[in-house]
């Protein structure tokens, strides 16, 4: 079976038909959804609605679950006081124009699924927000796998598509204490071996940060476990356009049309988030 997992949409509906065409161009026999669907684009109703008619399994984002919470989740990861203010800005923006059924949706989304081997999630099996960046510590990118009990663990967030595997992974612990029968007893020693784990990150479709504007998502062969990943061109600029004329800042629009991930890092490198 070819399965397609798709993330980080954030009502970008342009980028959603381009990426459900070549779903099924390719032959996908089903469509996974790692969440936000909503948020920094000017379609979060049209994309939900898009998702639900197709009846696609999908687990909550972190803009999801902002708009339930009321923007009460934290917002850590802003790079500088601007940046945290241009985001405030479009989740009060979202929040405004999302309708009731659209944020009773979002609300029941879980936060993970199976299937089989396979585990869903949006950041990390520990939150929504918890960030997998590619060069992510391995013995912590083992932990998270390991913690799921899955042999494929797929997230977006990071908005980097990107495949890691964990090869015949060993864990060596070695422990020095106090033994009744002396303190030069040897160390008791243990290891741990683990059969090969994958970390898959889908990316993308609507907010690509990977350098380039295109739209991201990865196809998982369930039969051969082999990953493929799928780089879109679409007409970027007609999402573009529509983010100004919404509104919302042009930072957006902009930051959309290079594939990059924070314009504004070095305004304010030394804000902290206060909560």
């Amino acid at each position: 079976m070819k399965l397609a997992v798709l993330s980080c949409i954030h009502g970008n509906l342009e980028a959603l038909e381009t990426v459900l065409h070549d779903v099924e161009t390719q032959g996908c026999d089903r469509i996974i959804c790692l969440g936000d669907l909503v948020g920094y684009g000017p379609y979060p109703n049209e994309v939900v609605d898009r998702i639900r008619s197709l009846e696609i399994p999908t687990v909550q984002g972190c803009w999801d679950e902002d708009i339930v919470e009321g923007l009460n989740a934290c917002e850590c990861s802003y790079p500088s006081l601007l940046a945290e203010k241009r985001g405030l800005r479009a989740h009060e923006w979202t929040n405004q124009v999302v309708r009731d059924d659209v944020r009773e949706y979002l609300a029941q989304l879980p936060v993970s699924l199976r299937d089989g081997n396979l585990c869903f999630v949006h950041g990390s099996p520990n939150s929504q927000h918890e960030y997998l960046m590619p060069e992510l510590d391995g013995f912590i990118a083992l932990e998270r796998v390991l913690s799921t009990e899955a042999d494929v663990l797929f997230c977006g967030h990071t908005h980097i598509p990107y495949v890691r595997s964990l090869d015949d992974t060993k864990i060596s612990i070695s422990v020095k204490q106090i033994h009744p029968d002396g303190p030069q007893s040897a160390p008791v020693e243990q290891s741990l071996s683990t059969p090969i784990k994958r970390l898959v990150n889908a990316g993308s479709v609507g907010e690509p940060r990977h350098g380039r504007p295109n739209a991201t998502y990865v196809i998982y062969d369930t039969e051969s476990e082999a990953v493929g990943l799928r780089e879109l061109p679409y007409d970027y600029e007609k999402t573009c356009a529509a983010i100004v004329e919404q509104g919302l800042p042009k930072i957006f629009a902009w930051r959309l049309s290079q594939g990059l991930e924070f314009a504004e890092r070095a305004d304010d490198p030394q804000h902290l988030c206060q909560r």
